[in-house]
């Protein structure tokens, strides 16, 4: 791959992951509730579980969802469905600051992990957005495995970075969203169960 290919392909993706979705709001809920550290777990999980997505765009399966309508229907149900499932999650976990020591206990790093995969991997839309926006920057007549592996490593490096990024933050303005209460987990679980609600019913 051309430097200059790459390099585009890296700006693209840095705006991808700018975009507000599931997993950086996942960070981002995570970060005030457990702190950083613990959320290192989801963060890991939504990383390789985009760096799934990115492997099954590539390599075909995409443009299986993209064929098949009623495929493409039931994985949008079931991906509104676990959004449901993690906001109710979200709204009832307790308020930061309230009880954080036996939050901090009860979420295990493998519960973190799931979630953030599954908030990668059951969301079909981003698995077709990957099958419109990879091939502007694959070269045919170059290994596609390689390439793989650079395309899905730069995605999944810049990933990481901002949903570490956003936990991060979310951590240190713990003090301001202790003073909320519960308010801000339910906030932020009503976006998630808006979430789940509204991008099955969209075209």
């Amino acid at each position: 791959m051309e430097l200059g290919t790459w390099l585009l392909y890296f700006l693209a993706a840095v705006g991808l992951s700018l975009t507000p979705g599931p997993n950086g709001l996942l960070a981002l809920t995570h970060g005030a509730i457990y702190g950083s550290r613990k959320t290192l777990a989801t963060i890991f999980g939504g990383v390789i579980g985009f760096g799934v997505v990115v492997a099954l765009s590539m390599f075909g399966i995409g443009a299986l969802l993209a064929a098949s309508a009623e495929l493409l229907i039931v994985l949008k149900w079931l991906g509104g469905a676990y959004l449901v499932f993690l906001g109710i999650q979200v709204w009832r976990s307790p308020a930061i600051g309230v009880s954080e020591s036996n939050s901090n206990r009860s979420a295990r790093t493998a519960q973190l992990f799931r979630a953030g995969f599954l908030s990668a991997v059951t969301n079909p839309k981003g698995i077709l957005f990957f099958v419109a926006f990879l091939p502007q920057f694959i070269e045919p007549t170059a290994n596609l495995f390689v390439q793989f592996l650079i395309l899905a490593g730069t995605f999944m490096v810049v990933e990481f970075i901002y949903e570490l990024t956003v936990a991060s933050l979310a951590d240190k303005i713990k003090p301001l969203l202790v003073k909320s209460g519960s308010k801000f987990n339910k906030a932020f679980g009503s976006v998630f169960i808006g979430l789940g609600i509204a991008l099955p019913l969209r075209g």
